[in-house]
């Protein structure tokens, strides 16, 4: 037997996951596996059969598992009985999804095999491939744009990719105005523009804008991409999650404008954190933080908290709403607090509230 060969290889755009294409002389994988320092979280490499380079088995390929190889594709679910030819490593192009956990992979433009995000957060691997014609222990067919989500989904992500390599096509100044719009209707003109994505794909910013009393910064960007894990959690409502943006806002009674930009520099990692973690960011997270101010360890994130300055009407992002969270500094007490009990967060934000604790930062006595 032919030893398996690497045709493919490609990290993620946070470099937290790898996709490979691998083959020997029976069968052809794709698989995605965790990078090593996040393998006690996601332990379990997700494989998708692709085809078989030898006649499909009438039964399934137990000799294989039962070896630690990986396994053909029985007769009874292949599109193909017949030996099919090995992939050609120039033909293959690995797609990463927008959320940054899920990928596809394309061979000369057609898409041959599909691992969806949300397969990473279960446990038990799920994939689509387009040599299957029915459900198996290996993998789901594939399907049609018009059958199959996943495929649709697919065919939606190569587009979107395509938009932001072109730069007749680059989505980023449209997006970029339409928030500073939004932020600028409510809060007054943007007086400063500070870029956080250190010159690599997705751009972000953080937009400073005053009043007479206070500073106030938003980041925008971040809602280019869906956060993972969204899908799983929320299902059918997860349009209406998957999209955020960031808020701090600070009196100048208590802080310069030095101090205040300092402060908000706290936006800058939170912005990146649902991508670098593979994890998200809702009601009632609560977060450390180095930046926050003295005396307090870190920040809740709340679209409740900043009822009192009114709800923004945020641009659409991809068709999808996108939801404006304000952080709000919190006392390690209250970090403890919220982190020690399920729903300790959504506890939190209801105690602050009560509490008459403002979106715009001011020093106040801890609620715990």
């Amino acid at each position: 037997m032919r030893q398996s060969e690497i045709l493919a290889q490609v990290s993620n755009d946070k470099q937290t996951l790898i996709a490979m294409v691998e083959q020997d002389d029976r069968v052809a994988y794709l698989y995605i596996y965790a990078r090593e320092d996040l393998r006690d979280r996601f332990p379990r490499m997700r494989g998708c059969w692709v085809r078989n380079l030898s006649p499909a088995p009438a039964q399934d390929d137990a000799q294989a598992m039962a070896e630690g190889l990986p396994p053909m594709l029985a007769a009874q679910y292949c599109r193909s009985l017949e030996a099919e030819a090995p992939l050609d490593p120039e033909g293959i192009q690995i797609l990463w999804n927008e959320s940054d956990d899920g990928a596809a992979l394309w061979y000369h433009g057609l898409l041959l095999a599909v691992i969806p995000g949300w397969s990473l957060y279960i446990d038990h691997s799920v994939s689509y491939s387009a040599g299957c014609i029915q459900q198996n222990s290996l993998t789901f067919p594939l399907g049609s744009a018009s059958t199959n989500t996943q495929y649709a989904l697919a065919d939606k992500t190569r587009q979107f990719w395509r938009d932001w390599q072109h730069n007749e096509h680059n989505p980023w100044p449209k997006h970029q105005r339409n928030f500073i719009a939004c932020y600028e209707q409510r809060f007054g003109p943007a007086v400063k523009y500070y870029a956080i994505d250190q010159g690599t794909w997705p751009p972000m910013a953080i937009s400073q804008h005053e009043d007479d009393e206070n500073f106030y910064f938003f980041t925008l960007g971040m809602s280019i991409r869906p956060m993972p894990q969204i899908e799983l959690i929320f299902n059918d409502e997860a349009e209406h999650h998957r999209r955020i943006e960031l808020a701090f806002a600070v009196g100048k009674e208590y802080v310069d404008e030095a101090n205040a930009v300092q402060m908000a520099s706290a936006m800058s990692e939170y912005a990146q954190l649902p991508w670098t973690t593979l994890s998200w960011l809702g009601e009632g997270h609560t977060l450390l933080s180095p930046v926050a101010p003295l005396g307090y360890e870190g920040h809740v994130v709340s679209a409740e908290l900043g009822a009192p300055l009114g709800k923004l009407e945020m641009p659409r992002s991809y068709g999808d709403p996108v939801n404006l969270f304000w952080i709000s500094p919190i006392v390690a007490t209250e970090l403890e607090f919220a982190q020690s009990r399920p729903n300790g967060g959504h506890a939190l934000v209801a105690m602050l509230t009560e509490a008459g604790v403002q979106p715009v930062f001011a020093p106040r006595a801890p609620v715990v």
